[in-house]
């Protein structure tokens, strides 16, 4: 179950317009527009646009008369743009489009935060991050199934608005997520160590056993392809997020080369491997007992509803789109 006042009515739900329909913008036009939300996209790509429109999608390419159009519309902007274009798309939507909820479906949280604050629209920002995707990227391998059952981070920083953050969270579930309530830094130094340190990780993998040559390439099975699949990410979407989480991923990464010449040196002078994969089988064994739990009696906008939101999300709570 979850809240009654979130459970938005469709037909009285506002628009939607997504700034970026790569896979997780196209997605999530795809999701929205499923839901029965009226709902359109932009891209900067000629290509992407055309192409979704072939797929009956309503898609342009003039950011300005896309913004335009949710400003008159009322609609929830999202912004689905890597980080390096968060700023432009920010000062777009500052000068047409002001006054719209807005959030975000970018991989950190801190970093999109300080731009809209630089971009003065905070007001009416909540950030959200979808923890859904593939190692493709691109309108064409969009899927409005891709976040089905998955978790959708909701922003929830301190003096956020709760009507905008209820609005995000609706989106979230008609969408078919679950909502995760996190404050943005705290989302920045868990996602470090679950997503964007496997990216660094996947990387060394795929350098280290291609240096082993044909052999080794052709020895491969499925330990080999699962712990590089998001090595095929294009290289440009890594990067941003890496690097955009910079802080956050410095101590992921120290933590993780700190285990590994842990292991070195006792297979170096034990010749023992003991260490740590015990540890890791055990740390396996903690995410696959991990369990959620629902939110059910933390109303938004209530005096203290950010605090205790904060710490169910912590906990492993979460919010579901009612089946009754």
């Amino acid at each position: 179950m979850c809240q009654p006042e979130l459970v938005s009515a469709i037909d009285s739900a506002p628009p939607v317009c997504v700034l970026g329909l790569g896979l997780i913008g196209g997605s999530l036009l795809r999701a929205a527009v499923r839901s029965g939300r009226r709902a359109w996209g932009y891209n900067r790509s000629v290509e992407s646009a055309d192409a979704a429109r072939a797929d009956g999608f309503d898609a342009d390419t003039d950011l300005v008369s896309t913004l335009r159009r949710a400003n008159e519309s009322g609609a929830v902007i999202v912004i689905a743009v890597p980080m390096p274009a968060v700023d432009a798309t920010l000062a777009a939507i500052a000068a047409h489009a002001p006054n719209n909820p807005i959030t975000d479906v970018v991989s950190v949280k801190g970093e999109v935060k300080a731009a809209v604050e630089r971009a003065g629209l905070s007001a009416k920002f909540v950030g959200g991050h979808p923890m859904a995707g593939t190692s493709a990227s691109g309108w064409a391998v969009g899927d409005a199934d891709l976040f089905v059952d998955a978790v959708w981070v909701v922003a929830t920083d301190e003096g956020v608005d709760a009507d905008v953050w209820k609005q995000v969270a609706d989106l979230a579930l008609d969408c078919g997520s679950v909502v995760v309530p996190a404050e943005s830094l705290e989302h920045d130094r868990a996602v470090a160590r679950i997503s964007h340190l496997p990216h660094l990780l996947a990387e060394t993998l795929a350098i280290t056993g291609a240096a082993g040559g044909e052999l080794a390439l052709g020895l491969a099975a499925g330990s080999f392809r699962d712990g590089t699949r998001v090595a095929g990410s294009a290289p440009g979407l890594v990067r941003a997020m890496c690097e955009g989480n910079r802080d956050a991923l410095l101590v992921a990464l120290d933590e993780a080369l700190d285990l590994l010449q842990g292991a070195r040196t006792d297979l170096l002078d034990n010749g023992s491997t003991a260490r740590l994969v015990d540890a890791g089988f055990a740390a396996r064994g903690a995410y696959q007992s991990h369990e959620r739990w629902d939110i059910e009696d933390i109303h938004v906008g209530e005096p203290d509803w950010i605090d205790r939101m904060r710490d169910a999300g912590r906990r492993g709570g979460v919010i579901r789109r009612s089946a009754t």
